[in-house]
């Protein structure tokens, strides 16, 4: 079986350098490249097929699996990301906020109850079926800067707060552009606190008329283009995993991959 590669020799260039530094350095060296072993990684990422299913090209499946979760377990793929991201996110200007729906699998069911059950792997039921909902930030179309996972059921302004935290420290950013959604005092006045313009359209049940930048507001479908990148990978458009932090490494690794496509 041939299988088709997504990583170009600049890509891997760049993940190669930061790899050096972060990865593991104990235990045998795996017979696996990291090179195919992150196009191991991408593929089941991009096609959504199990783990078992794997192709041959990638050698054996459960040596790729324990690998990705050893990475997983040791922050690999979080600092992968957060590098990539780095340098982008001191030039921008705008930092945009907000969250998407993933309908999740049959089989990302069956959390054991005495770890908190499904709630705790950020997994429950909306309108549309048992989901998760991921928060994002994204300084443009194609770099995201923070991730949180919580049920389907839940609105956006919880999840608001822990997005915003994860925003790199060293940044210029002037602008946290956001949908309605986010209109709340406490929102913009975190925004504020933080030395950023929050661009925000009112609600209509808003006593106070509240302006904002309308040119600035139509930037916003960066994040909705963004989110479109995202799902593009099939394990992400759909969950298949039980675990939450299984399901997020998946999107930093995605989500690194955009960065430098």
């Amino acid at each position: 079986m041939t299988v088709r590669f997504i990583l170009t020799d600049k890509a891997w260039e760049e993940i190669a350098n930061i790899l050096a530094v972060i990865k593991p350095k104990a235990g045998r060296p795996p017979q696996q490249s990291d090179r195919m072993f992150i196009e191991a990684v991408l593929y089941v990422a991009r096609t959504g097929i199990p783990w078992r299913d794997l192709p041959a090209d990638f050698g054996r499946w459960d040596a790729v699996y324990n690998r990705f979760r050893r990475w997983e377990a040791n922050g690999v793929w979080k600092k992968l990301w957060k590098r990539l991201q780095a340098d982008e996110c001191k030039l921008a200007k705008h930092i945009f906020i907000d969250s998407t729906i993933v309908r999740a699998h049959q089989h990302a069911a069956g959390a054991l109850k005495k770890n908190g059950g499904q709630a705790a792997q950020a997994l429950g039921r909306s309108r549309g079926g048992f989901s998760t909902k991921i928060h994002a930030g994204c300084i443009d179309e194609k770099t995201g800067v923070s991730f949180v996972l919580t049920g389907g059921e839940r609105n956006d302004m919880p999840g608001f707060d822990l997005v915003f935290d994860q925003v790199p420290k060293e940044n210029n950013l002037e602008d946290a552009v956001m949908d309605k959604g986010y209109d709340s005092n406490h929102i913009r006045e975190r925004v504020k606190s933080n030395d950023m313009n929050p661009v925000i359209p009112p609600k209509s049940n808003r006593k106070e008329i509240i302006d904002y930048d309308k040119d600035k507001y139509k930037l916003r479908e960066k994040i909705e283009r963004f989110f479109n990148r995202l799902k593009q990978f099939r394990r992400i458009a759909t969950r298949y995993d039980k675990l939450g932090h299984i399901f997020l490494a998946f999107i930093h690794i995605v989500a690194a991959y955009i960065i430098i496509k």
